[in-house]
């Protein structure tokens, strides 16, 4: 029996019905079966690919991709999984597109849509605005299905909002899973997730908010430390005392990086902007004030510069468990010597680290790949198998 068998099977034990023809906006929106069963499904394609059997699920059909922000390993995850997949993939450049010309949301969401099957969007910069873009769209392409505009309804993968950035979190989990030989062996791990120094501003709270919110549901310590005040939304930590409570975890707020890293057992240092801040950001985006911004942007970054020892050097990587913490990041890492002059990590902790960071990114295509699967599949566990006993190969050249 092959390991994708041996994963379908598991999954025909678990309820994750509601994800059919639903989209995936924040991990703590879905069950704990729900999630386990992205990490049963990713795993699955994982395997069916590196026996070079095809995944192609779609004979054809779209992956739109919205970036309104910078990005490269979510860019090519998003499009890598929807092609795995069988879709094409066709990115919005709203630099191209009509919306400069007043084109509205709701235009723009039904006239992509037409042969699209999945829509990944990325709006991660304005407290408030991210979240809030992604469901005004996706109400959009709801409405267009229902009047008869669009012929399926797309769903939503959120490649990162202003709360939360699922892809990215739930990638680290799968990489943490298999690290440590099951998710059963994370219980009582430490994590700190750690605010870190950066000499750039402005960083989304999304990935620690992330962090928090879905690592406290695997019964870890999940400590999260920040200089004052750098908070991160205060809802999203409400939900992490939940889950920990729920879980048999911890959550626990220190503002020192060197007790968070005390005998951890993995670190993740990251830099973010301070939540009030990214609120007032966001008042003066929208009222157009380019001067406010700008000493905003002075302000935040001579506060930075208070905590530059906020930094994951060999001497705090001492502190860990047993000197040996694994370091985690979603990568790019502000680097201390080699992409800027003092920053989140030291080259050497860095260069030390580079394949396991490496391979914990590349579980987001196929995290994302589950999650379109289980959005569009709608008997996943009959398709893992048809896929796997299938004649069709990925040519391999």
């Amino acid at each position: 029996m092959s390991k994708a068998v041996e994963l379908a099977k598991e999954l025909a034990g678990l309820d994750f019905s509601k994800m059919y023809e639903n989209d995936f906006y924040w991990t703590w929106d879905k069950t704990d079966e729900e999630l386990k069963s992205v990490f049963l499904v990713a795993d699955a394609l994982r395997d069916l690919r590196e026996r070079n059997k095809s995944c192609r699920v779609f004979d054809s059909g779209l992956g739109i991709s919205i970036f309104r922000d910078n990005s490269t390993r979510t860019r090519f995850s998003f499009a890598s999984a929807c092609n795995l997949l069988g879709l094409a993939v066709q990115d919005l450049d709203e630099k191209k597109s009509q919306i400069a010309h007043g084109e509205t949301v709701r235009e723009t969401a039904n006239m992509v849509s037409f042969m699209a099957d999945v829509i990944g969007i990325r709006d991660d910069m304005y407290i408030g605005e991210g979240h809030k873009y992604q469901k005004t769209f996706m109400d959009a392409v709801t409405k267009g299905h229902e009047d008869g505009i669009l012929e399926q309804k797309p769903t939503l993968v959120n490649l990162q909002c202003d709360v939360d950035h699922p892809t990215q979190v739930m990638a680290d989990m799968a990489s943490l899973i298999h690290f440590f030989g099951g998710v059963e062996n994370l219980r009582g791990k430490k994590i700190a997730m750690t605010w870190a120094y950066s000499p750039s501003y402005g960083k989304p709270l999304s990935v620690p908010q992330g962090v928090i919110g879905l690592f406290t549901r695997f019964g870890m310590n999940v400590v999260l430390a920040h200089p004052e005040g750098y908070d991160v939304m205060s809802d999203v930590e409400d939900i992490a005392k939940k889950n920990a409570q729920v879980s048999g975890g911890s959550f626990t707020k220190v503002n020192s990086m060197e007790e968070a890293f005390a005998d951890a057992d993995i670190v993740y240092p990251k830099s973010w902007a301070p939540y009030a801040a990214m609120e007032k950001r966001t008042k003066l985006y929208q009222a157009g004030d380019q001067a406010g911004i700008d000493a905003l942007e002075k302000e935040l970054l001579a506060n930075n510069a208070k905590f530059k020892n906020w930094s994951c050097t060999e001497e705090m990587m001492s502190r860990t468990k047993n000197g040996k913490a694994l370091y985690m990041h979603c990568l790019p890492a502000d680097i201390t010597g080699l992409s800027c002059k003092e920053g989140e990590v030291d080259n050497s902790v860095f260069s030390r680290y580079m394949d396991p960071l490496y391979k914990e990114a590349s579980y987001k295509p196929y995290i994302i790949a589950a999650m379109i699967f289980l959005a569009k599949v709608k008997d996943p566990v009959a398709a893992l198998n048809a896929l796997d006993a299938g004649a069709a190969a990925r040519k391999k050249f």
